[in-house]
């Protein structure tokens, strides 16, 4: 079948939105009509790193209709409402992707195991999760990957409990996801550090009870001042190497004994290749880093994330700030970029 979706051509390039042949599923495969797209920043990285192989297609997280089921996927049915993401529904251990969809370009393979800049797409079924029909077509597409990456941070990862205290650096559709849930787990004070003062402002709707702007205030020494020695938890929504490196010494100190130990920094944002961290910051203070990617059990933290939404507790509604259709995909990439998307922004087919 033909379809339409934005195509990386080349690095440097704007995307190229054109027609695009889909096959038939194979027995793993599902393919799905989408009604929406988050606009993430990984693809940015996609985008701008020039290992990622070319002509590729983008974008992880998606809510569309099931439109045809490869015979050996059995949680899916035509015209079941579904999320599509990037992580499988079911756990895997190590790290491991499936090969691409089997699109093509011009009679050219395109290179994208789990896309949704597109009209339809074709992916492995393990990266599709059933959803309750009642739930918006348009909005719910960002728990497949804000959310699910942020929240989960903050649930599955650090496991932050009532008081604990709390600062998230960088406060997009990332980082608003897990300052929300840290709210939601009666964490306080919870922090949030960016160097916008209206997106601060903005992060105040999602519970933040206090805000640090790093452009002027050195946020290390403001979280300590705040929660009296450091925060139990710092999370680095951004990736930049220098949030990758004040996320550790942000966060409290243990010292001597077998449980006396500090603090967890936790990198959520895509980092770089190099970031420089004291080691004494390990060894004297029993301080913790941790990386977190897709910190979700799919299945059952999806519904959960759509039920917070309905009665009012995760409010993704508020949480998406813009919308674009596919043809203004390279103003949605550039808008981000720019630093001018606050929250998310979603593209609708």
């Amino acid at each position: 079948m033909k379809s339409r979706a934005a195509i990386h051509t080349q690095h440097g390039k704007p995307l190229t939105v054109d027609e695009i042949e889909i096959p038939d599923p194979k027995d793993d495969q599902v393919v799905v009509k989408l009604f929406s797209s988050g606009v993430c920043h990984s693809q940015l990285h996609q985008m701008h790193n020039t290992e990622t192989k070319t002509p590729t297609l983008l974008g992880h997280e998606g809510t569309g209709v099931v439109t045809s089921v490869g015979k050996g996927v059995t949680h899916l049915k035509e015209g079941d409402l579904a999320i599509v993401t990037w992580v499988p529904r079911e756990p895997i251990r190590g790290r491991w992707t499936p090969e691409p969809g089997g699109a093509t370009w011009q009679e050219q393979p395109l290179g994208g195991a789990t896309y949704t800049w597109g009209e339809d797409v074709i992916v492995w079924g393990g990266y599709v999760v059933k959803i309750d029909d009642d739930n918006p077509k348009d909005i719910s597409s960002i728990v497949g990957c804000a959310v699910l990456t942020g929240a989960g941070a903050v649930l599955h990862t650090a496991k932050v409990r009532p008081e604990e205290s709390v600062a998230v650096y960088g406060v997009g559709g990332v980082g608003l996801s897990a300052l929300r849930m840290a709210v939601l787990l009666s964490a306080y004070p919870v922090i949030a550090v960016d160097l916008d003062d209206e997106k601060l402002e903005f992060a105040k709707k999602f519970g933040a009870t206090h805000t640090v702007n790093a452009s002027n205030t050195d946020p290390i020494e403001a979280i300590h001042e705040i929660t009296g020695g450091g925060a139990d938890y710092a999370f680095d929504a951004i990736g930049l190497r220098i949030t990758n490196e004040q996320i550790l010494p942000s966060v409290r100190g243990g010292g001597p004994g077998a449980d006396n130990v500090g603090g967890m920094a936790c990198l959520i944002g895509m980092p770089g290749k190099e970031m420089t961290v004291d080691p004494g910051h390990f060894m004297f203070h029993q301080r913790q880093y941790r990386g977190s990617l897709g910190a979700t059990y799919p299945d059952k933290d999806f519904n959960m994330y759509l039920r917070m939404h309905k009665d009012g507790r995760f409010p993704l509604d508020e949480l998406v700030t813009k919308r674009y259709k596919l043809d203004e995909i390279n103003e949605a990439t550039n808008a981000l970029q720019s630093g001018e998307i606050f929250g998310r922004a979603i593209i609708e087919y």
